[in-house]
């Protein structure tokens, strides 16, 4: 690792950021003392500042005006920092990540979001670790995009999804290998060695006009109206298998309806891993014959945060479904 690097620790809020007090219940961590608290720091030739949001927020609260906020405030620091860990609550992470990679564009420096399940100051906790870990990769500098490091792998934001609540491995990345794996020592998959051409560029802001419609058998036709004549400009339809939905004239006419009538609404698959293959079998022709759009191999995270993010452009509408099935940040293949 170079020497002299400089790294900006980002508290949001979460597990990762307490510790127990003397009368064993649970207080935020003081970051101004974080490297008495993890005395493992004080090894690393790196430059550590830290911020905390004034009011730390359960990653439950997070929306999209607190991801703006976050981009702005990389934004503000880009040029002082070589790299930036974000300490977040483990919930709502891959959403987060996956925001933050499309706010972000022309990022040339890595952005780690890490967390952890047990709090940093109980005796089995796996905080410290990943705070170490991705901090030692930020300052590498072999992964300049916004990444996930959770119990010994790095994963690209905008493909990771939360797949357990109880263990350690609470982060997956279905279809997409992993950036790089931590043993003995951190073994890169894929570095990048980025040339600045182009200044960071933040976006400052997200839609909320998005809604996500997730089908299942027997689904009541009220509830896919209620969902489709909503105000929300953007529908994610999370669909069967590779794709597949009903083919009944009713359930079809609704949503040819809400495209005549300007919704986009993007084909996402319930399935963990795989793609969207519009087509592939008649019941999902029929969606490519009406004009739903196939989100290929996105995560719901990654789609319904492009779907924001993309709606807040205020893009023509054709150029906005482009746009859709498009890798804007490595988030489809």
């Amino acid at each position: 690792m170079s020497q002299n690097k400089s790294i900006l620790l980002i508290y949001t809020g979460g597990t990762i950021g307490m510790i127990k007090g003397g009368d064993g219940s649970l207080k935020p961590f003081d970051f101004e003392k974080l490297t008495s608290e993890i005395p493992e720091l004080k090894k690393f030739d790196v430059e550590l500042s830290a911020i905390a949001f004034k009011k730390p927020i359960d990653s439950s609260n997070m929306n999209p005006k607190t991801w703006v906020y976050l981009a702005n405030l990389i934004g503000q620091h880009y040029q002082q920092y070589d790299g930036f860990v974000i300490l977040h609550g483990s919930d709502t992470m891959a959403y987060t990540a996956s925001a933050l990679s499309f706010l972000l564009e022309d990022l040339c420096k890595p952005v780690i979001l890490t967390g952890s399940q047990l709090p940093i100051g109980i005796r089995r906790t796996d905080a410290k670790e990943n705070l170490i870990t991705a901090i030692e990769i930020a300052a590498s500098g072999n992964t300049p995009e916004v990444c996930v490091y959770f119990e010994y792998k790095l994963l690209r934001g905008n493909r990771t999804v939360k797949v357990n609540a109880e263990h350690f491995e609470a982060f997956d990345s279905p279809n997409f290998h992993a950036l790089a794996e931590a043993g003995v020592h951190i073994k890169y998959h894929q570095k990048v060695s980025c040339i600045i051409e182009k200044p960071l560029k933040v976006y400052e802001q997200m839609s909320s006009s998005v809604a996500l419609l997730k089908l299942y058998p027997g689904i009541p036709q009220e509830v896919v109206k209620a969902v489709l004549n909503s105000n929300c400009k953007g529908i994610v339809l999370e669909t069967f298998g590779s794709g597949n939905a009903s083919t009944q004239i009713k359930f079809l006419s609704v949503l040819e309806s809400a495209i005549y009538n300007g919704k986009i609404i993007l084909n996402i698959s319930q399935c963990l891993a795989g793609a969207v293959s519009q087509g592939l079998y008649e019941t999902s022709s029929q969606l490519e014959k009406i004009g739903v759009i196939s989100g290929k191999d996105m995560t719901t995270e990654a789609a319904l945060t492009k779907m924001m993010f993309l709606l807040a452009q205020d893009l023509p509408t054709e150029e906005l479904k482009t746009q859709l099935t498009h890798s804007l940040r490595g988030e489809l293949s």
